[in-house]
């Protein structure tokens, strides 16, 4: 989409002021659809400025965080457009969170409510008994007449009688106020805080608007969680929105009633992650009818080869296009445009407003150098603000006003991106550099593998090895010595793992991607 198009700007204007010139442009013509149900913005905005009254009754002030614990409904929507009216700042978790998980969230984070579902109140009560800060939990769906157990901790409210409430005013906001807070998924430690501006929600939303949307895709089906940076950020676009626009959004993922989706709503476009693209491979595509799809887009992870080449091959007529961002960067960083077919391998050239940088030394500034691996670097106004009560981390992540990733890297000529491998899971044998994803990539096509996950093992000899974890697909009957000897027939000496362990399930993160930490664990 032209720039031009768009009726606002990347940054300087707050969240709440961007939703109310929404709802008051485009109400009726931006919809939701969750479950059967049509919910207009115009339905949502008027939910929202009433939470958001009900929030500040029950003593929520500007800046005060307020953690949203729950699956994908429309109340999250609500609660997310509550809380920013409110001017406090929404602190999105992921249900599947453990109760200390969570624990750590609420009390590290400060926060002043917890708004959940009936369903994941037991857990989220027990979490909250040692948040000393928190002074209600707030609960969608509770059944008045439902009796609950005496607990220590803040008291029970629910939902609907915070949005019974008149409509808060539009209250002024600074667009470089701290917006959201999501926590990491702790993946390589306890999981920090990511502080997101305003400025920089809307940035990458209106980037993510101008690459990825033109008048063709009018129908988005969601199965992302929007707890998640990635599936914020896909919410956010909205605010940019120039013309009416249909949302199809999933409880969760799952495979067969994506589909189903797809055909009934007649779906243009959806955002995925890997792990939710093989899943899709594995039902019979051909049987639903899928014409009005034009593009996909995968993110989160990166898209092996094999995964891509199957949707190229089954639908040809779908476009499937790889971005790359992370929680740091509000989930943008590099996207293929819609209007040039994507580059093999490739996760796009830097998004609009975006700075893309390749740091070669530790001691060397990021630059624009081509074909060369290195750190990948970025800067621009969809930055965090830093980590959550983390000043040392902060400074060295954010360093010169560039972002360090902790991705390898390379620029083409033409600028396109290409993710190597996480610096942490880089395999350094006898001096040589091993990337978990080229194992990975060597190994997922052998056809008898559902999915793989490789890690280094500490060596006395070789300093350290690779490990590779293989899930093979249902009756599979190959063993581990014929697996090994494809990887030596397909990778160099120093790479093909002499280790392959066969394993029932690839452990995943709540998002899907390889849980690394995990497999290190079993191996340790």
């Amino acid at each position: 989409m032209d720039p031009r198009q768009l009726r606002t700007e990347p940054t300087g204007t707050a969240i709440p002021v961007l939703a109310q010139r929404t709802w008051d442009l485009l109400g009726e013509d931006l919809d939701t659809v969750f479950e059967g149900r049509r919910c207009s913005a115009a339905e949502l905005g008027e939910r929202s400025r009433r939470l958001a009254t009900g929030l500040r009754d029950h003593g929520v002030r500007a800046g005060d965080r307020v953690v949203v614990c729950m699956a994908n409904c429309l109340e999250v929507n609500v609660a997310y457009q509550g809380i920013w009216r409110a001017n406090a700042v929404v602190t999105p978790v992921l249900f599947l969170l453990s109760e200390d998980e969570l624990r750590h969230v609420l009390i590290d984070s400060g926060a002043r409510l917890v708004i959940t579902t009936v369903e994941f109140l037991a857990k989220v009560r027990t979490a909250a008994a040692d948040a000393p800060e928190l002074a209600a939990i707030v609960v969608a769906g509770l059944d008045p007449a439902q009796e609950l157990a005496e607990l220590a901790g803040p008291p029970v409210r629910s939902f609907a009688e915070l949005e019974d409430a008149a409509e808060a005013p539009l209250l002024d906001a600074d667009s470089t106020d701290l917006a959201a807070l999501l926590y990491t998924g702790g993946t390589t430690g306890r999981a920090k805080g990511v502080m997101l501006s305003h400025d920089a929600l809307s940035a990458a939303g209106w980037s993510a608007t101008v690459t990825g949307l033109d008048a063709g895709l009018s129908v988005s089906l969601q199965p992302l969680p929007l707890a998640h940076v990635y599936g914020l950020m896909i919410s956010t676009m909205q605010l940019h929105m120039v013309s009416p626009m249909t949302s199809v959004l999933m409880r969760w993922f799952d495979a067969e009633n994506w589909l189903k989706l797809a055909e009934s709503e007649r779906v243009n476009t959806s955002p995925l992650v890997p792990t939710m693209l093989r899943l899709l491979l594995q039902q019979p595509l051909e049987r639903y009818d899928l014409s009005a799809m034009r593009r996909l887009t995968s993110g989160s992870a990166p898209l092996p080869a094999e995964i891509l080449a199957q949707w190229t091959q089954r639908l040809p007529h779908i476009q499937v296009a790889e971005g790359y961002g992370c929680t740091e960067t509000a989930a943008i960083i590099s996207s293929a445009p819609i209007e040039r077919p994507p580059r093999a391998g490739s996760v796009g050239q830097a998004a609009p407003i975006v700075e893309l940088g390749i740091a070669t030394a530790l001691d060397r500034a990021p630059e624009q150098v081509a074909d060369v691996d290195g750190e990948v670097c970025v800067r621009g106004p969809m930055l965090m603000s830093g980590y959550w009560n983390s000043p040392a981390e902060t400074e060295a992540a954010l360093r010169d006003g560039w972002f360090h990733t902790g991705d390898v890297g390379r620029l083409d000529s033409d600028g396109h991106l290409y993710i190597v491998d996480r610096i942490k899971d880089v395999i350094i044998r006898d001096g040589f550099n091993i990337y978990p994803r080229d194992l990975e990539e060597a190994l997922i096509a052998h056809p008898d593998i559902a999915n793989c996950a490789v890690v280094g093992r500490p060596d006395p000899e070789h300093g350290e090895v690779p490990v590779a974890f293989v899930q093979l697909v249902t009756d599979a009957a190959t063993t581990v010595e014929e697996l090994r000897a494809y990887a030596k027939e397909h990778l160099s000496a120093v790479k093909y793992p002499r280790e392959i362990r066969l394993v029932d399930q690839i452990p995943l993160t709540s998002i899907g991607k390889l849980d690394r930490k995990r497999l290190r664990a079993e191996i340790d």
